[in-house]
């Protein structure tokens, strides 16, 4: 996985409270080759994103130009309920996006972005609405990007007019923020502390010798 620190890129809003991952991508995808090129980004959304003749949809709003090169999803209350499904969040990633903005997760696709190197970052509502129409009204590009910074935990981004940027501040598992930070899984991240791990037995044992008594 590719370490994120600071990211600052486009954003694009996804409309609607309740979006599951069956929405995100359907089940039929999910037998698919991901080592495929494209993984499974082209599957991202297909049913609300392309049209009954399989053409991309002008309505949807990640097919309009502005949004196409988005690498941060903004979207509303409970984003990725629903089934248990890892292929929701492989779409995303193998479409780009390397973090996801909402007031709240599903649980198990929250778990599921962390293990796979996309960052599930909440914010309250109210910001999170805020920040969607300023996407939907953004008046040129500057409007569309949003920036984000893992290590201070504090993600930013600029309203129209005079207005100063709006900056807050997201809490993030100690854990997991030095997973994404890294870009390792849970699994890498342990096995980079074999030599203390192997330092702390070896330490543990000179001071306990009973524990090999017989």
């Amino acid at each position: 996985m590719t370490p994120l620190i600071t990211l600052r890129a486009p954003a694009a809003p996804i409309d609607g409270r309740n979006v599951d991952t069956d929405q995100i991508i359907p089940a039929r995808f999910l037998k698919a080759d991901r080592g495929q090129p494209g993984g499974y980004g082209p599957y991202l959304f297909h049913d609300i994103r392309r049209n009954a003749q399989g053409n991309e949809s002008d309505e949807f709003v990640l097919n309009r130009p502005r949004f196409r090169n988005a690498r941060i999803l903004v979207a509303e209350h409970n984003f990725g309920c629903g089934s248990s499904r890892e292929g929701a969040v492989y779409a995303l990633a193998d479409c780009g996006f390397r973090a996801v903005i909402a007031p709240s997760f599903g649980d198990i696709f929250f778990n599921n972005c962390l293990k796979n190197g996309l960052l599930p970052l909440r914010l309250d509502e109210h910001s999170v609405a805020a920040l969607i129409y300023q996407l939907h009204h953004a008046a040129d590009a500057a409007q569309t990007q949003v920036d984000i910074d893992l290590e201070s935990q504090t993600v930013r981004w600029q309203p129209p007019g005079d207005v100063a940027a709006a900056s807050h501040a997201f809490d993030i598992d100690p854990f997991w923020r030095e997973c994404l930070l890294k870009g390792v899984d849970e699994v890498e991240l342990t096995l980079s502390y074999l030599q203390q791990i192997g330092q702390f037995e070896s330490r543990y044992l000179t001071e306990n010798p009973w524990i090999h008594a017989t």
